[in-house]
């Protein structure tokens, strides 16, 4: 009988150390696998950030240029003095108040094309002040127009892209509104000169 108790006593001890051991090597298990699944995820990603070096290498090396393009700045193509700078003002607003940007850009482009002309004078001032014959080159000069003027912001950018040398004129030396112009001036500019294009409420000419 004492013989019977003893090897149950054996059986259940071998049980609980079996049952011990199940559960370490299962413990185990799960962290080398938790290892494993982590050195496969590192070596991944430097596998990923290996291959994006080497593109970026291979980008540069091939002649292309990685550029920010926060870091360029603009150079600016006319640098007027400020009497010049206001005169141009005015005159966009004068001639382009009720003009959109490209309106204005496009009044702006005439003066500084014909300030770079041999047949124009060689200041925007004497540019925009200009007569001939007796006649102002530029009508709002004569009306008060270009004295009385309120200069928008609008006129501000648009005369700022005109001085980075954005021209969207066609080298244009002239414009005029047909709709406001005489018969006999408007004669002139459809003999005399080559139309180029319209735009907004002006007619463009070289």
């Amino acid at each position: 009988m004492y013989r019977k108790y003893m090897m149950i006593l054996v059986l259940m001890n071998m049980t609980l150390f079996t049952s011990w051991i199940c559960v370490k090597e299962l413990k185990i298990n799960r962290v080398a696998a938790t290892q494993a699944f982590r050195m496969e995820y590192l070596n991944a990603t430097m596998e990923e950030e290996k291959k994006s070096f080497l593109e970026v290498v291979a980008c540069v090396s091939s002649g292309q240029r990685i550029v920010d393009y926060e870091v360029l700045e603009k150079e600016m193509k006319y640098h007027l003095s400020d009497q010049d700078y206001d005169a141009l003002l005015r005159i966009v607003e004068a001639e382009a108040g009720g003009e959109d940007a490209d309106g204005k850009l496009l009044v702006a482009n005439v003066v500084l094309n014909r300030v770079n002309d041999d047949k124009f004078p060689d200041t925007v001032t004497e540019v925009v002040m200009q007569r001939e014959q007796g006649v102002a080159q530029f009508t709002p000069t004569v009306d008060g127009r270009f004295q009385n003027v309120t200069v928008s912001k609008e006129t501000y950018e648009a005369v700022e892209r005109a001085l980075y040398g954005e021209d969207i004129s066609q080298g244009a030396l002239y414009f005029c509104a047909r709709s406001k112009v005489d018969s006999t001036k408007m004669q002139w500019f459809d003999q005399k000169l080559t139309r180029l294009f319209a735009y907004g409420n002006h007619e463009f000419f070289l």
